[in-house]
């Protein structure tokens, strides 16, 4: 059996739970008690996961701790890992997320930030550098601010090609890069805007999350701010795939591990009320790159239910049968060891979830 590692980022500190063989959990923390959580990861390129998390203190401000030990110690640097270098007048509020690189840039972390900025580290997340590329760009000016605020949220990388770099921000839409960072283009054919005169501009979209099929790697499926969308192009151009769902805004979006064509959503009212349509708390999964989407709901609680699961909150891990898991802000998490065909309460009464994060660890890594 699978023994996972499961990270939830709340809004008063991070909770780390394991499974020992996807059975019972038993949770530790709060790490970072009363500091927020927005970002979590979890790089296993090396002969042990490394845990990097995004903590935001009201008094201290923000910070990225790392740990190699699957949580029961956490480093903080002298200086801070990310921060903004004089002359751009700027200064970092949030650490929105942590995104190792593939195998081809060992040691690579990119840390996607509010205001909207992203930063390189080459030392497995010990240190950042600011890519100036994109924030030298001259559209970023023009970029807007989601409710939470200007921040680049969403980074994927190509395991194709370390040079090969999307970013989505919240509001100025998507962005492509083929070298490494030193250039950047608005990637947006296809995407609308209601909230702008022009519902087809060249960038300004509120994009809310952007995952990568794992064997059809042009493909990427995108929750938009009104809209989940797919790409057959590597971003170049979008088409909605949405009819079928009860409710087509949201926040999440994830893909299966392994699965070409596989993709969750946790679809949410737009408009005034922001709660799951019908007031009921669902996913919905595709197999046929979103042509269909089925409600995977066995196991998750009746009608009436509020909770809302946030861009980041939805996941998959690399077992096999897949484990899908969310949290909502509620403080619920709910887990499924079988692809999403049923589900079961994991942990309840926690802080609102912002993020999740789970993979596979072995026993020789347990401390």
């Amino acid at each position: 059996m699978d023994d996972v590692l499961l990270a939830v980022g709340t809004r008063k500190g991070l909770f780390l739970g394991r499974s020992g063989g996807r059975g019972g959990w038993d949770f530790t923390g709060p790490h970072f008690p009363m500091q927020a959580v927005y970002s979590v990861g979890i790089d296993t390129r090396g002969d042990r996961p490394r845990l990097l998390a995004g903590a935001d203190s009201s008094h201290w401000g923000p910070s990225v701790f790392r740990s190699d030990d699957l949580g029961s110690s956490w480093h903080e640097p002298a200086k801070p890992a990310v921060r903004f270098p004089e002359g751009t007048g700027a200064s970092l509020e949030r650490v929105w997320q942590l995104q190792p690189a593939g195998p081809g840039a060992p040691g690579v972390v990119y840390a996607g930030t509010q205001p909207g900025a992203l930063f390189r580290s080459e030392d497995g997340g010990e240190t950042f550098t600011l890519v100036r590329g994109l924030w030298d760009h001259p559209q970023r000016p023009r970029w807007g601010a989601g409710f939470g605020g200007q921040a680049v949220h969403t980074v994927v990388t190509d395991p194709r090609d370390p040079r090969a770099l999307l970013v989505a921000v919240s509001s100025g839409g998507v962005y492509r890069s083929a070298d490494g960072g030193e250039s950047w283009a608005p990637s947006n054919d296809g995407l609308k805007a209601d909230f702008l005169p022009d519902r087809y501009p060249p960038f300004g979209q509120c994009v809310h999350k952007i995952a990568r099929d794992p064997v059809d790697l042009d493909r990427l499926y995108l929750q938009n701010h009104g809209g989940v969308y797919r790409s057959d192009d590597g971003g170049a151009q979008w088409t909605e795939i949405g009819k079928d769902l009860p409710a087509d805004f949201g926040f999440a979006v994830t893909v299966h591990p392994r699965r070409a064509g596989v993709a969750y959503v946790f679809p949410v009212n737009d408009g005034s009320d922001r709660y799951p349509p019908d007031y009921r708390c669902r996913v919905f999964r595709t197999e046929d790159a979103g042509a269909t989407w089925e409600e995977r709901s066995t196991g998750l609680p009746g009608e009436p239910h509020y909770g809302v699961v946030l861009r980041d909150a939805l996941r998959t891990d690399d077992a096999d049968p897949a484990g899908v898991y969310f949290g909502n802000r509620n403080g619920e998490v709910y887990a499924s060891a079988d692809e999403g065909e049923s589900w079961r309460q994991i942990a309840r009464h926690l802080p609102d979830v912002l993020c999740v994060r789970a993979t596979v660890i072995g026993w020789a890594e347990r401390p």
